[in-house]
């Protein structure tokens, strides 16, 4: 399969898959449940998921990662199953797309506050992302997402995590923004501009956002990073802002209402589009038919 940076140099825009904290509620995971723990119980869970992405078209496929580092997997009293969480997750992953698609190794925040402002040490925490990094990587991700960051320290120490393990691993890096009046910040207050130079200084081959907002401010956040970013872009919105139905969470976006809004993410320079809290495979679905309707350069 070709690598995942050359087809973005081509200029095909590749279609990333949705939710998958959404899927794992739908396939019974419990409410406040450590969602990494399904890969020691319930690795087919993560086989049945993949393959709803990989038949609705997805290019890029994560996986159960995002919470996989020994410092976040510590608050389920789970650090020593780090190598079991993250190698079943990509296992489960690579059996089910072969190479029709890439496995994308997600991870996330670590759960801590860097000091000075909380207690952790910086040291410690590029130390977890590292062991996170080696144990995916060995176990044959094709690219690395450092997603749903809002602290610009930690995200960059994710990065430098993955690029001390593997130089030629391509490294996505996406933060997630509040809109305020001043413009999208992230809720530890680093804005576009900055996120853009700061996650391209750090090593990530692809910038961009996720979570945290529907297509409409997607749009708008994809025509900041445009005005200030050369890379490659990926954006994966929620479905909408969630509401609480009979106590549980619902998402207002229609897979047809997101991917035609899409089109104005495509416009503002994306390279890669997905979808993040309250997608599905219909909305994936949905993005890979709007995408392959575009025409060919």
């Amino acid at each position: 399969m070709e690598q995942l940076l050359e087809r973005l140099k081509r200029g095909r825009v590749l279609v990333a898959d949705g939710a998958l904290g959404t899927m794992l509620l739908q396939q019974g995971l419990e409410p406040g449940k450590c969602p990494e723990s399904v890969n020691l119980t319930r690795p087919d869970t993560l086989e049945i998921i993949a393959r709803g992405y990989l038949e609705a078209g997805a290019d890029i496929i994560q996986t159960n990662t995002f919470g996989a580092s020994p410092q976040k997997l510590a608050q389920y009293k789970l650090e020593h199953e780090t190598v079991a969480v993250n190698r079943n997750a990509v296992l489960a992953v690579r059996n089910v797309v072969g190479e029709r698609a890439y496995v994308c190794g997600s991870c996330g925040p670590s759960g801590r506050v860097l000091k000075p402002y909380g207690d952790t040490d910086p040291a410690d925490v590029c130390s977890s992302f590292r062991r996170q990094m080696e144990i995916l990587i060995d176990a044959g991700v094709d690219c690395i997402c450092v997603e749903t960051m809002v602290d610009l320290a930690e995200a960059t120490l994710a990065i430098k995590a993955a690029r001390d393990v593997s130089r030629a691993i391509p490294v996505m890096a996406t933060m997630t923004f509040d809109a305020t009046p001043k413009g999208f910040f992230t809720i530890m207050g680093v804005n576009i501009r900055r996120a853009a130079s700061g996650l391209r200084d750090a090593g990530a081959d692809v910038v961009g956002s996720n979570c945290g907002n529907g297509i409409e401010n997607m749009i708008k956040i994809a025509g900041d990073f445009r005005r200030c970013s050369d890379l490659p872009l990926i954006f994966q919105s929620n479905a909408g802002v969630p509401e609480t139905q009979d106590g549980t969470l619902s998402y207002s976006e229609t897979p047809a209402l997101m991917a035609e809004r899409a089109k104005e993410l495509i416009a503002a320079g994306a390279s890669i589009i997905g979808g993040c809290c309250g997608t599905t495979p219909e909305h994936t679905k949905a993005l890979r038919a709007m995408v392959d309707s575009l025409p060919s350069e």
